[in-house]
């Protein structure tokens, strides 16, 4: 086992590991022990009592977090014609159609997001390969294949806080909702987003308890135990 310093040491020390703390708490805790030289990612863990080999129970999709991640997000738009144009003075970092693709194949992959019209998915369709395994591929089912009168809003919301969270084969959930630096009070929002979005996507096929197990914790610290009642309790006004 690693050894673990005593920056870490101290924080783990502050956590009862027989309490699953209120929401609140839980974020105070985090980002208190979120003591890096660098900003931390504080990063929320859920446990789901979905059955991720039955499509019906698959848990996917996007949550627009009202401030946002701390990061600046690149966007890649596939587009022709005059929506080019539209993509640009929307705020697109990259704009392009074949000559993206070709450079996407050469090993070029510098973007957080990819969007695409559905009249570029016949050839966006052939990378893939090499986008699906970044979880960069367009899709329709997040909102990032969309018309070219929606391309604007598509990159207004890739850039504000878009978060895509997606069920593991362990059935766990894993996605960031801010940095360390945030205000406690923007982490409890953003956190209550990502969670009331993701309990209405609950799909109809789980039985019983959703939600199993909930940890919080920041990029180098430990894990803070949540209370599920109170996550279930999580909802925007």
């Amino acid at each position: 086992m690693a050894k673990r310093g005593k920056r870490y040491d101290t924080a783990i020390a502050e956590i009862d590991p027989e309490l699953a703390y209120d929401p609140k708490e839980a974020v105070s805790i985090a980002k208190r022990n979120a003591t890096a030289k660098f900003d931390e990612t504080m990063e929320l863990h859920l446990k789901t009592g979905a059955d991720p080999r039955h499509a019906e129970q698959m848990v996917r999709g996007i949550a627009l977090l009202p401030h946002g991640i701390g990061k600046e997000i690149r966007t890649l738009v596939f587009c022709q014609g005059d929506v080019i144009e539209s993509a640009k003075q929307a705020g697109a970092d990259h704009v392009g159609n074949d000559d993206v693709i070709a450079e996407i194949e050469k090993g070029w992959l510098d973007f957080d997001v990819s969007i695409a019209t559905p009249d570029m998915m016949g050839k966006v369709s052939k990378l893939g390969r090499i986008l699906g395994r970044k979880g960069l591929m367009p899709n329709p089912r997040t909102g990032t294949v969309v018309s070219a009168e929606d391309i604007p809003r598509a990159i207004e919301e890739a850039k504000k806080g878009r978060v895509e969270f997606r069920l593991d084969k362990s059935a766990l959930i894993h996605a960031p909702i801010g940095k360390a630096s945030f205000e406690e009070d923007q982490l409890m929002e953003n956190l209550t987003t990502l969670v009331d979005t993701i309990l209405r996507g609950r799909p109809s096929g789980v039985k019983g308890q959703f939600l199993r197990s909930a940890f919080l914790t920041s990029t180098m610290g430990p894990s803070v135990p949540i209370d599920i009642a109170g996550m279930m309790s999580l909802r925007v006004e």
